[in-house]
């Protein structure tokens, strides 16, 4: 099975999953929310989301972190390093992106606000709401993704395909 394939697709879900979210909390966090804002947000987010995905494989870097700690699969704190991880890689840069993008609009209707306020306030937000999104939803669209692309069995868990007989 094309390893890559799967990253990829995890890549996508994973993206959708937070942009849509952290540009919903984003918005409602800052108390200006509106419909374009957010698919514009969400959009941007997306992208960013998309890149990181493609230049970073993190099932590789999850495998060597997991590989250093002894860390064994599926287990409560491997998830939860699993999900730092992720986290400290995707949110921090979509955070800035998007924290940069109202600043720009703010500073340029004549607001005076400090940057590393605004930025230092949404990242600890958006970190705490990205850990708790990717701790939730990584396993879940993992076994999609595994069970869409026919590895593993019930539950999208590796083991044998229904129509394979184990001897």
């Amino acid at each position: 099975m094309n390893m890559k394939k799967i990253g990829l697709q995890m890549s996508f879900l994973m993206g959708l999953t937070l942009s849509f979210f952290l540009s919903l909390t984003g918005l409602l966090a800052a108390g200006k929310f509106s419909p374009i804002g957010w698919l514009i947000s969400f959009a941007i987010s997306f992208f960013i989301s998309m890149i990181i995905g493609f230049i970073i494989p993190m099932k590789k870097v999850n495998d060597a972190v997991n590989n250093k700690f002894n860390l064994e699969p599926g287990k409560f704190g491997t998830r939860c390093v699993e999900s730092l991880i992720s986290d400290l890689i995707y949110t921090p840069i979509i955070t800035l992106a998007m924290v940069f993008m109202a600043y720009k609009k703010a500073t340029a209707h004549g607001a005076k606000i400090p940057f590393m306020g605004m930025f230092g306030k949404s990242l600890l937000l958006s970190l705490a709401v990205g850990f708790v999104l990717i701790f939730i939803f990584m396993p879940i669209f993992m076994k999609t993704v595994l069970k869409k692309n026919g590895i593993g069995g019930p539950g999208g868990m590796p083991g044998p395909r229904p129509e394979q007989k184990e001897d």
